[in-house]
């Protein structure tokens, strides 16, 4: 019988919500991976499968129907693959991971513009505003389980739907030298990263390769778009990421070149 396909960015937080999932309930074997090149237009035939969207994962079940949106994808598998149970099974508890989960768009968004500007005026305004999301998260976890690691008793679909993008934000360690305050207010939050950060089921990427990859982002150019001066994109697969010099730190200042990045 045909196995399901997941069309996929390597590196896309919103792939790795999915991969995650599948690694919990041991399902990361039954599924086949396509790879899709963010460096270059979608084909013909995976917009045919979307119907003209662009985003990804996409699900393709064993007789061919499509699925879309990471969170659709995640709500599929949990409710077709019952066992283990990732969400919260209490329906309080599981409101409360709903509504944890309600603010992972305004958290991604904030990261990812601060990451990608390079207006030097704005940077207080816009690692304030990512703070304000840490602190939203801080105060919900130390409401519902002050002395504890994770949301309730274990890594549960917030979670997953959280740790991806914090890993994305390695980013904006290296580019940004963004560090949560020290202090008690960012204090329940920070372990609530670093667990989830080294949760042996979201280990498909790591720090090097995300900071390497996403240069192009700390440079203001999302998806694929090549910077000014460039003619290959941070995200290609050859040179393959291990094989290229950490970027420069300096995004305010200049756009480095694909030689400087191991890009040729």
């Amino acid at each position: 019988m045909k196995r399901p396909i997941i069309y996929h960015i390597p590196v896309c937080p919103f792939s790795q919500r999915v991969e995650i999932l599948l690694d919990l309930k041991g399902l990361g074997d039954a599924v086949d991976y396509h790879v899709v090149d963010i460096t270059r237009p979608r084909p013909a035939w995976l917009l045919e499968k979307s119907r003209g969207t662009t985003a990804l994962p996409i699900l393709e079940t064993e007789d061919g129907r499509i699925l879309k949106e990471s969170l659709v994808i995640m709500r599929y598998v949990e409710e077709r693959f019952a066992a283990p149970q990732i969400t919260r099974s209490d329906p309080f508890e599981r409101a409360v991971e709903r509504l944890v989960m309600s603010r992972e768009g305004p958290f991604g968004m904030a990261g990812y513009r601060f990451v990608m500007n390079r207006d030097r005026a704005r940077t207080a305004e816009l690692r304030d505003a990512l703070l304000a999301e840490y602190a939203w998260l801080d105060d919900a976890l130390r409401h519902h389980n002050p002395d504890g690691t994770w949301l309730f008793d274990r890594f549960g679909l917030a979670e997953l739907v959280y740790t991806p993008l914090m890993m994305r934000f390695w980013f904006l360690e290296y580019y940004e030298d963004f560090t949560l305050p020290d202090g008690p207010g960012f204090a329940r939050v920070r372990r609530w990263q670093e667990a989830c950060r080294t949760h042996p089921a979201a280990q498909q990427v790591g720090f090097e390769r995300i900071v390497k990859l996403y240069y192009d982002y700390a440079v203001g150019a999302g998806n694929g778009v090549l910077p000014e001066g460039r003619a290959r994109s941070s995200f290609v697969f050859d040179p393959d990421w291990p094989a290229r010099p950490m970027p420069p730190r300096d995004k305010y200042d200049r756009i480095a070149g694909d030689a400087e990045l191991g890009l040729v």
